[in-house]
């Protein structure tokens, strides 16, 4: 198949910003050759993160909300897309398409009663007009209507990117949610698995925010936590969490580990009078115990696991990164970087390449991951001015 110049877009749950990244895709006998031209990240300003918060805490926000805020982000995402053009020296003409993740604000897959559902929200519309970008967003739902989770969806290119011939390895991504993509030998009859394994920065900004009253969105560099103490009862009260015995397929966000569960936290940390770098300390080792019993349960009643390639903004947390290898001492932990890819724009890739499957019509969910019944072309398409190129190439 032919190369094409896509720009991936990527919004997570940790609320921070727009990653964007330019990529040269072909795919050759099964195989995808990927180069990346040029990535950048675009925060959201303090309004717009904490408009987006309110429309995802599962609150009760009326339709005019979520529908300001969906065409707020589609410039925000177009804005985005255009800007990585011109730091790359590269006309919208030479872009095929745009693959847009969107922004979850809800994503209950088996809600009862009634039927599961996900929701992203960054009008795909407005980025096709206003980059003139054919346009591919909204994956999540087809995956969703087979009877799946809807996530995670980039194991499908963790896959073509980490599989080893005879070694079992694992990508675990450290964004708002965490989750992991378990890869078995090429050589071995196993089916990839991947799932959510519960909170990953979501808690721990959470408290970080609380406990400094607003002057910090995050644990920089892992210093608060680092100069804390865990408090092992309340750990182990918080992960008494039914979602994480829960078996996989599974995934999670906000509606489980968002808001209530951070005030649940605090509640019972001033109960305790734990002081604030014990608070940070103690949810950081929710994060990284969770994450590190997902392996215990799920993945080494498998066989053994070589390695672990950590990625998303939590990987930059050296407290998280050092609890969570303790909590794992048979495996080798490294970060993604170590690969050869960058951990910050590997999501953003994943849906570019996304939208490349879809454009040629390839099957992009993976089943034994999500639990869809079937595989399925994900995504919906937005012509911009160049899709009539787009569709006969």
């Amino acid at each position: 198949m032919s190369k094409r110049t896509v720009i991936g877009l990527m919004s997570g749950t940790s609320h921070d910003g727009i990653d964007a990244v330019l990529v040269d895709i072909a795919r050759v006998r099964g195989r995808f050759r990927i180069q990346q031209r040029a990535f950048r990240s675009f925060p959201y300003s303090r309004p717009v993160r904490a408009r987006l918060l309110r429309v995802s805490q599962g609150a009760r926000i009326d339709a005019g909300e979520v529908s300001q805020v969906n065409v707020l982000l589609g410039e925000l995402f177009a804005r985005a897309a255009l800007k990585l053009c011109e730091r790359a020296a590269v006309s919208w003409e030479q872009v095929d398409a745009i693959g847009s993740h969107g922004h979850t604000i809800y994503h209950n897959p088996h809600q009862r009663p009634g039927p599961g559902s996900t929701l992203q929200i960054g009008e795909p519309a407005v980025i096709a007009q206003r980059t003139g970008i054919t346009t591919i967003a909204d994956f999540r739902p087809a995956d969703v209507a087979l009877g799946g989770e809807g996530a995670p969806l980039v194991p499908y290119v963790h896959a073509f990117l980490f599989q080893q011939p005879r070694r079992a390895v694992a990508v675990h991504n450290i964004g708002g949610i965490a989750n992991l993509t378990y890869l078995p030998p090429r050589s071995a009859k196993q089916a990839l698995l991947a799932f959510d394994t519960g909170p990953g920065n979501m808690l721990i900004d959470s408290v970080v925010h609380t406990v400094t009253q607003g002057k910090q969105w995050y644990d920089r560099n892992g210093r608060m936590a680092k100069a804390g103490s865990v408090h092992a009862r309340l750990l182990d009260e918080l992960l008494q969490h039914r979602y994480f015995a829960r078996r996989p397929p599974k995934s999670t966000g906000r509606e489980e580990f968002g808001a209530p569960f951070a005030e649940r936290f605090l509640k019972r940390a001033a109960q305790l009078k734990l002081p604030p770098n014990d608070q940070v300390a103690t949810a950081s080792a929710v994060t990284a115990t969770s994450m590190a019993r997902a392996y215990h349960d799920f993945i080494l009643p498998h066989g053994p696991l070589a390695e672990v390639y950590l990625t998303g903004g939590g990987a930059l947390n050296p407290t998280l990164r050092a609890q969570f290898a303790q909590a794992l001492p048979d495996v080798r932990v490294r970060l993604l970087e170590e690969t050869g890819y960058e951990s910050q724009s590997l999501e953003a890739l994943a849906f570019a390449v996304l939208a490349y499957a879809t454009v040629h019509g390839l099957p992009s969910n993976v089943p034994s991951a999500t639990g869809a019944r079937l595989p399925a072309v994900l995504g919906k398409i937005v012509p911009g001015k160049n899709y009539r190129d787009v569709r006969l190439r």
